[in-house]
């Protein structure tokens, strides 16, 4: 019987006012984030943002210039790392070239003078779990990529901490590998129940792995939400435009004719309004006129880019159908999939009462 258990005391985490400046660089600017135990969160964001150094702040290899960290009901701000009972897996995996797979994983084990016993007992259970029973005695040069990942993974889950952080840990592998370890690495996480704390700037990775996003942009917290919130309803511009393959197709509300000028009216803020290209409809009585100007077939799908009064919008369209750039179309969508923005400010703009009306000519 496996001795790698179930972790049913995960602990939450709790970031209130983080901020980490560099010399004149704000990296994180008064974060402020709740991590439910046992959750998957995800840190996601482009190049830069400061997911990386928010992960390295909640392990305490970093300190937050301003801010307290805790873990459960501990205020960990000013604790080591080895005093926060957590586990780390990095991008490059950190493994000892010099030693084998097995010695690999139990490395903390030993460090903690476990019994070797117990070790031996821990290293079938999560070798076996992970997959690696027959890699034990190789050297991380002899592994492949995905192999290396699932090394460090194991060196993680045998330490039985009950918050694991990760680090960009799949971007070195490639396309097909990475979908996999997507699978497995949620399966093991949810098997575990250990807190998950995932950095990417993948899109992919966290609305399919996570159960909460945390989007950041230039050092500051744009929306926490599930990933089919984010998707249905973006919070500002930047999550509109940061989320979805193509994202969200964001132009003037002038485009749309009378419908904008009548939803304009409405508002005191300049707006932009929003239309994910799936909730445009190519139909002939369709109430916008448009132009293809350019045409991606994508197997299952085919993108359109269509002009509307010198605006480009996307639109999915079935990838069995011919399109020719320059063809005029006609355009629908629905009202309630319309999302509206403050030009000036990026944020979401809540619509009339009778977004139906609003949207008469």
């Amino acid at each position: 019987m496996s001795i790698i258990h179930p972790v049913h005391h995960g602990r939450s985490i709790a970031l209130h006012g983080i901020s980490k400046v560099w010399e004149q660089t704000r990296a994180l600017d008064n974060v402020d984030i709740t991590i439910p135990a046992g959750s998957f969160t995800a840190l996601l964001g482009p190049s830069g943002c400061g997911k990386s150094t928010l992960l390295r702040i909640i392990a305490g290899l970093e300190q937050a210039t301003e801010g307290k960290v805790h873990i459960g009901d501990e205020d960990v701000t000013h604790r080591s790392p080895d005093k926060r009972y957590l586990s780390m897996v990095f991008q490059s995996y950190a493994l000892f070239p010099h030693l084998d797979v097995a010695e690999n994983i139990i490395f903390g084990l030993r460090t903690r003078k476990e019994p070797k016993r117990t070790r031996g007992e821990k290293l079938l259970a999560v070798a076996e779990l992970m997959g690696l029973e027959k890699l034990l005695g190789r050297k991380p040069a002899e592994l492949s990529g995905g192999q290396q990942q699932r090394v460090a993974l194991a060196r993680a889950v045998i330490a039985e901490r009950s918050i694991c952080l990760m680090d960009e840990p799949l971007s070195n592998l490639d396309a097909k590998l990475r979908h996999e370890m997507r699978l497995e690495l949620r399966a093991l996480q949810q098997k575990l129940g250990f807190t998950m704390v995932y950095v990417t700037h993948d899109q992919a990775e966290a609305i399919t792995m996570a159960d909460q996003v945390v989007l950041l942009n230039e050092g500051k917290v744009e929306q926490v939400d599930s990933p089919r919130a984010l998707y249905d309803k973006p919070s500002t511009l930047f999550a509109a435009r940061f989320i979805g393959t193509p994202p969200m197709s964001l132009f003037d509300a002038s485009a749309l004719g009378a419908l904008g000028q009548n939803l304009q009216s409405r508002s005191s803020s300049t707006l932009l309004v929003g239309l994910r290209p799936e909730a445009i409809n190519l139909a002939e009585d369709g109430a916008l006129k448009a132009t293809i100007s350019s045409v991606e077939f994508l197997g299952a799908d085919t993108m359109l880019d269509c002009l509307i009064a010198d605006e480009t919008i996307t639109v999915r369209a079935s990838g069995r159908s011919d399109f020719t750039p320059g063809t005029p179309i006609t355009l629908s969508f629905a009202s309630e999939d319309l999302a509206l923005f403050d030009k000036v400010t990026g944020a979401r703009i809540k619509k009339p009462q009778n977004p139906v009306e609003a949207l008469q000519p």
